[in-house]
């Protein structure tokens, strides 16, 4: 009865996970945690990381949910443009466009579940792409310009660095 209430329990704050107090940050950077920062406040999500050629192709696909503090980051080997579609995808999307430094330089919000039309970073400079549920971005208030932490930016040229 304990362990049902404790589960419970946990499944409740689930959703609330992804809105952090700005003391949790100081726990510094990790391969499966990615932070953002901008004047809307910090969010912490848990990543699972897309940066081969399979894993980036394979994405989201067939996945029915994604839980509210969760996304994927796909990391690329260089900045260039890039263009992503929701081929196989069940669930909608919002897509984090970031350049080098760790700046959000566009956001599409809401990617239309199975449709493949594509969706362009709008910019050359894209090296990461994180994708969270579709309407958390607005829900949170994150925008263009805001910041992420992620052990994979090269802390010399990062907005936020890890310590």
């Amino acid at each position: 009865m304990i362990r049902r209430a404790f589960l419970a329990l946990v499944l409740a704050l689930a959703p609330l996970t992804a809105a952090v107090p700005a003391m949790a940050f100081a726990t510094g950077c990790a391969e499966d945690q990615i932070d953002l920062r901008g004047p809307w406040g910090q969010a912490r999500f848990t990543v699972e990381i897309a940066d081969t050629d399979a894993s980036r192709a394979q994405g989201l696909m067939h996945r029915e949910r994604l839980a509210r503090s969760a996304g994927m980051l796909f990391i690329f080997e260089r900045p260039d443009t890039r263009s992503f579609w929701m081929r196989n995808t069940l669930i909608p999307l919002d897509m984090l466009f970031i350049d080098p430094v760790g700046r959000v330089v566009h956001i599409h919000h809401e990617a239309i579940p199975l449709d493949e039309t594509p969706i362009p970073s709008r910019s050359s400079d894209v090296l990461m792409v994180l994708e969270i549920n579709g309407g958390l971005a607005r829900a949170l208030g994150i925008g263009t310009g805001s910041e992420i932490r992620h052990p994979r930016l090269a802390s010399s040229r990062a907005l936020w660095p890890c310590n």
